[in-house]
């Protein structure tokens, strides 16, 4: 197997999504599939510069769609059109960017109507992004087709070429890996089917696969050279929260994350990994005699949902080959950050001036198909947003009273994890009982607190732009919210919904400013999040009797203008659990 082809992300490039088939092992057959530009299947690693912008010119060349029966045409004006045009729209998953280039869920691009044009200033620091499908309803059956890709942005230390002051591998052996879990009905074909409670056509919940992939192979055997490696690793999985280790307890060393570097590698045996979370691992494999293998493993169990539901663990990725060729000499860093010719350190978690609560959560009424997952208890096109004030920092309490764990991702931003702490579901919910669907519901856990919290794992440690809430724990991060002088544009501008057309409401000429990289003063020390102060009383009155923060605001309906959009989401990254409903609008106000 070899991985995808680099594409330079300088300047201008086409990209489009096509119908193909893809082969994904000697024993199965060619099965229709997506993919981006020349692949059936996945798209090229895009290679950025930050200060040196990129642009997108999309198309969607798509035709009838591999899952075409697994459309649900009751998600949020779902077409039956879809089946045979399915619209799409591209995210650059972790780019600062204006909302016009973000991707919104809403913002669709029909099949052979013309090109949308994406612009992404890369003013931001170094780090591993991706590029996917984020079309409304049909993101899961969109990326399972495999519209996904690997953006690299790089840096004057982290160049990806032998000229690389971190002293990292580079070249052949720098490895971006795209690990994913795929169900294959009997004769080979993909499936998104992993229960048969649910009929087809219905939203299910979650395709739990239990065949692993790597670049869109299954069980692919990659060969190495003795040496060095430096991997670039994405769970571009539908579901599944993978525990990572090596078959012979070969150590490995994380070295960063989505934002970038960490200041010193981490030596793990193993490490967790959420759908949309990215892992920089330098793996050693200087040891190995010509023809030793190693497996790429994964030991953690299916979540308690599913496991009800009879899914299996996903056991193995695929299998290193080691050659006769010695490979990169280099030893692993001592430190990454805070030397001469290094990044500086990492700065200080920040300090938040208001605290802010969301919750995760499986309604009472409608945990039995045809289910719902929500966020505050919301569908997407309820009228309440979030909206922090720009140049602002929060505590983001994310509440997750279900057993499983969720991924959350907030588009724009990248934050610091302050950490995890258990909660008293139980009695939580039963002082703040759930109201029905529709009603924002996100009570302060202050008073039910299970124990101590849990500062993040090493690994966790940088600029995060997806972290991971685990079932019955609150999850804490400091995120702060950019002002449109930094970030040299308007975020909270309004923009046309059809991607054909321009932004309606820009910054006024506002010239592109420095990258985004100034923290606010440190936490004090000795300063805990439950120390931070509480937020202002509410500016409007909720349509509950729960508590809602300052900066929760209703707005006028699922758009200002049906034919405009504004502001950015933030979601689940399982795929089935953003389709329905488990993603919510919000706005960066002035």
């Amino acid at each position: 197997m070899v991985p995808p082809p680099v594409r330079s992300g300088v300047g201008d490039l086409s990209v489009t999504a096509r119908s193909g088939r893809a082969r994904m092992h000697r024993d199965l057959p060619s099965v229709p599939s997506f993919g981006y530009s020349d692949m059936p299947y996945l798209g090229a690693t895009i290679d950025g510069r930050i200060g040196e912008p990129t642009t997108f010119r999309y198309r969607n060349e798509l035709l009838r769609h591999p899952f075409a029966a697994d459309i649900d045409t009751t998600l949020h004006g779902v077409s039956e059109s879809y089946r045979d045009r399915p619209p799409n729209s591209l995210h650059l998953h972790g780019a600062v960017t204006a909302p016009d280039s973000d991707g919104n869920p809403e913002r669709l691009l029909m099949p052979r109507v013309g090109t949308a044009v994406h612009h992404y200033p890369n003013r931001q620091e170094a780090g591993h992004l991706w590029y996917h499908d984020h079309a409304m309803g049909i993101t899961r059956t969109n990326v399972y087709a495999g519209l996904a890709g690997n953006f690299l942005l790089r840096d004057d230390h982290d160049t990806g070429d032998a000229s690389n002051r971190l002293g990292l591998p580079s070249g052949e052996y720098e490895y971006p890996l795209i690990l994913q879990e795929k169900i294959f009905t009997a004769d080979g074909h993909m499936s998104l089917r992993s229960t048969p409670v649910v009929p087809q056509g219905r939203w299910e919940g979650g395709a739990v696969g239990d065949v692993g992939m790597i670049n869109g192979t299954v069980w692919p055997k990659i060969t190495v050279d003795r040496g060095l490696y430096r991997f670039r690793i994405l769970n571009a999985g539908s579901y599944s929260v993978w525990t990572l280790h090596l078959s012979d307890a070969t150590p490995m060393w994380v070295i960063g994350n989505e934002g970038g570097v960490l200041d010193a590698p981490v030596r793990v045996r193993s490490f967790r990994i959420a759908p949309g979370e990215r892992y920089d691992v330098l793996v050693d494999f200087s040891g190995l005699r010509p023809g030793d293998t190693v497996d790429l493993c994964n030991r953690e169990d299916p979540p308690f949902q599913a496991a009800m539901l009879g899914e299996v663990r996903m056991p193995v990725f695929g299998r290193f080959v080691a050659s006769s060729r010695t490979g990169f000499r280099g030893r692993v860093p001592s430190r990454l950050r805070g030397r001469p010719g290094l990044p500086d350190v990492l700065p200080p978690i920040a300090t938040a001036t208001s605290v802010r609560n969301v919750t995760v959560s499986q309604p009472y009424a409608l945990r039995l198909p045809p289910a719902i997952m929500s966020l505050n208890n919301l569908r997407y096109s309820d009228p309440q947003l979030e909206m922090p004030r720009q140049g602002t920092t929060e505590i983001w309490n994310i509440i997750n009273v279900t057993p499983d764990p969720h991924p959350i991702h907030i588009h724009l931003v990248t934050f610091r994890i302050l950490g995890r702490r258990p909660l008293r579901t139980v009695e939580y919910q039963a002082a703040h009982p759930q109201p029905a669907i529709g009603t924002r519901w996100a009570p302060a856990p202050d008073r039910f607190y299970a124990g101590p919290s849990l500062g993040p794992a090493p690994w966790e440690a940088g600029w995060k732009d997806t972290v991971r809430t685990d079932g019955g724990t609150v999850t804490q991060v400091v995120v702060r919210f950019p002002a449109a002088d930094e970030l040299g544009f308007d975020p909270d501008a309004t923009f046309a919904a059809d991607p054909l057309a321009g932004t309606l409401d820009t910054t006024g000429g506002r010239s592109p400013a420095a990258p985004v990289s100034a923290p606010p003063a440190p936490m004090a020390p000795g300063t805990t999040p439950a120390e931070m102060p509480s937020a202002p009383a509410p500016s409007v009155t909720p349509p509950s009797d729960h508590s809602m923060h300052d900066g929760m605001h209703p707005a006028s309906g699922p758009h200002m203008h049906p034919s405009t959009l504004q502001g950015y989401v933030w979601h689940c990254h399982i795929l089935d659990h953003e389709d329905h409903d488990m993603m919510l609008r919000y706005r960066v106000r002035a």
